[in-house]
């Protein structure tokens, strides 16, 4: 008896070693045929062996599998990866990766097709989810998420645990939960998965809870018993009487109706001796004598009978029609529609938001714009038509800069303060040699300084040529926050709304608190009032308006870093520019913040209304901003002082 236990532990060893020593040789071997001429229902038997023997050395072999680089030698039947293809082939072993040389004419190769090669794919995926390489681990998953089968639900779920990329990981949770509300077996884990998406706004989980959610239009006497019903179709009011006959016609439950072309080909086919159903052809002029004509041949069984309306009423109130979930379990339907409810409800709320950090983000931009035209509006009284010129010159400003500093956030850093110096140079010039000779001449310093824009526009042109030029941001102002799928803003919007909010801080600080401010205040209450009390009100006209053209500059360095650098770029903001200082207020801050919220929020609002026409929303904006200056000529925030005066 001891003999006996000791061979058949020594039998079970020896096979145990066996199995443990086991190659992948071995495995293709067992399946020699289906390896040198797959089939796709053939496959899945190899594929599964070679996934469940775990061997490194597997991947190589599927890819090149895969790749149609796999040769069987005649000789012995062993399979080989080929290296080099000519008259004489070098191989490489599957299991050691030895090279040998083999004649041609020893060798047939193995040549999957199609079919044969996706599935050989999906193999791969389940190898890759644990590939130490983590892009062949995303590689994987981005593959899973094209295909979404069953049958990578369960490698991908046991690869999550051990995954080491915070991110990746929770991408592999979000997909195995997308698959298992699919495909995951019992009631219970598929309604799990489904509610743990309710919170995913991303179109890919909207696209798995629709197709939970996809029906089937059916027709029957009474409903089936066990049948997911979605809807029951009241005739009348969500199908029509005809849609309804239609389909019984179609689903053979009902004869088809006899249309005109049918009853005339009929009545010819059934002349007679000038006669049809007994009744002379001529005779036939009316509908009334056709219809007559084709009922008695129908009487004689000659033509299918016409089908009148009372049948057609019978015979749609004889059957229920009704929208049948695809998906039998009415339990996953129900978790489905929940969650696609609560994820539309949340998509509404981020798309209002959104559009709220849209406009918001517009509206710091006009604020910038505007701000320094509503200084030297408010002040001066001058429509400065070269405004959006001073925009212009800051642009390029920042794009010369970067010119000769690589560094685009030092070239930032320099361009911002050199812009503002040099527009605020550019607008005392313009103020000292051309506006101070217009004052209270409306008419001509428009066009003055329209035709001084157009003057810019052109050296612009002759300097920098017609081509858009590129102002690049710094890499830390690349990219987005983003919030969710929907919700996001560019860094570039983020850091103009910052310089607005600054730029808000700075002008109130020298009007509010500097002696500038205050001599700025007093000649736009009351220039007059102002000059006796010691102020020179051109000294104060000349410095208002560098600074307005100033703060131009700054802004269009700004702008530039994400929208196009060109000679007519100020053109694009000098309308916006205007109407929000009208709006919000002549010569007032907070005035003009509020004109860039309002127009800023009204034209994003007008956009999403009528999101294929941009140029109607504007027409419609300035139409609004017209009927708004009618009962409100002096804006949201009317000036005091002279401005009330006027």
């Amino acid at each position: 008896m001891l003999r006996l236990l000791s061979l058949a532990l020594a039998v079970w060893l020896a096979i145990s070693g066996a199995g443990l020593s086991q190659t992948l040789q071995d495995i293709l071997q067992t399946h020699r045929d289906e390896v040198l001429k797959p089939g796709r229902q053939s496959v899945g038997v190899v594929l599964d062996d070679l996934v469940a023997s775990g061997l490194p050395q597997a991947v190589p072999f599927l890819e090149a599998w895969r790749d149609r680089d796999i040769v069987q030698r005649d000789s012995d039947g062993l399979f080989f990866r080929v290296i080099e293809d000519g008259d004489t082939v070098t191989l490489a072993d599957l299991d050691t990766g030895a090279e040998i040389t083999a004649s041609t004419a020893d060798l047939t190769e193995s040549r999957p097709n199609g079919g044969v090669r996706r599935a050989i794919g999906d193999a791969l995926v389940q190898f890759q989810l644990s590939d130490p390489d983590i892009a062949k681990r995303r590689a994987a998953v981005e593959a899973i998420a094209r295909s979404m089968d069953a049958s990578q639900l369960a490698p991908l779920q046991a690869s999550i645990e051990d995954e080491p990329d915070v991110a990746l990981k929770e991408t592999k949770i979000r997909l195995a939960d997308m698959l298992g509300a699919l495909f995951a077996e019992g009631q219970g884990t598929r309604v799990t998965a489904i509610e743990a998406l309710a919170g995913d706004l991303s179109v890919d989980v909207r696209a798995v809870l629709n197709r939970l959610l996809a029906t089937t239009a059916q027709i029957a006497e009474t409903v089936p018993e066990g049948v997911n019903v979605a809807q029951i179709l009241d005739v009348g009011t969500d199908i029509t009487l005809a849609e309804a006959y239609a389909r019984l016609v179609a689903d053979g439950r009902a004869p088809p109706l006899v249309s005109d072309d049918d009853i005339r080909t009929a009545l010819v086919a059934n002349i007679t001796n000038g006669m049809i159903a007994g009744i002379p052809v001529h005779a036939l002029g009316t509908d009334a004598a056709r219809l007559l004509a084709y009922d008695t041949l129908a009487a004689d069984g000659l033509v299918a009978p016409r089908v009148k309306s009372q049948q057609q009423i019978d015979a749609v109130a004889s059957h229920v029609f009704y929208l049948a979930y695809d998906e039998p379990d009415a339990a996953v339907t129900d978790a489905a529609r929940n969650a696609l409810r609560a994820i539309e409800t949340n998509l509404a709320i981020s798309q209002g938001i959104d559009l709220g950090l849209d406009a918001l983000s517009l509206a710091s931009i006009y604020f910038l714009a505007a701000i320094g035209l509503a200084i030297t509006f408010g002040v001066m009284g001058v429509i400065n038509m070269a405004h959006g010129e001073f925009i212009m010159m800051g642009a390029y400003t920042g794009f010369v800069v970067q010119q000769f500093v690589p560094d685009y956030t030092i070239s930032i850093i320099i361009a911002l303060p050199l812009a503002f110096a040099i527009t605020f140079g550019a607008g005392v010039t313009m103020e000292r040699l051309v506006i101070r000779h217009l004052y209270h001449r409306p008419l001509e310093t428009l066009l003055a300084t329209f035709g001084i824009s157009i003057a810019l526009q052109q050296l612009a042109k002759n300097i920098f040529g017609t081509q858009a030029r590129p102002l690049t941001s710094p890499e830390w102002l690349d990219g987005a926050l983003v919030f969710n799928d929907v919700i996001a803003i560019s860094y570039i919007r983020i850091a103009i709304f910052v310089l607005a909010l600054l730029f808000l801080g700075l002008i109130l600080f020298v009007l509010k608190r500097t002696r500038l401010g205050l001599e700025v205040r007093a000649v736009t209450q009351n220039p007059g009032m102002a000059a006796s009390m010691g102020i020179n009100p051109d000294r104060i006209n000349m410095l208002t308006f560098g600074l307005g053209s100033g703060i131009a500059g700054i802004t269009g360095v700004a702008i530039g870093l994400y929208a196009k650098v060109t000679s007519e770029m100020g053109a694009d903001y000098i309308v916006q520019s205007f109407m929000t200082v009208v709006v919000g207020g002549v010569g007032n801050v907070w005035g003009t913040l509020a004109g860039a919220s309002l127009i800023g929020f009204l034209q994003k609002g007008i956009e999403w209304l009528n999101p294929s026409n941009t140029l109607a929303a504007q027409t419609y904006m300035i139409l609004f901003i017209i009927l708004f200056i009618q009962f409100r000529p002096k804006g949201i925030i009317a000036l005091k002082g002279r401005a009330a005066a006027d």
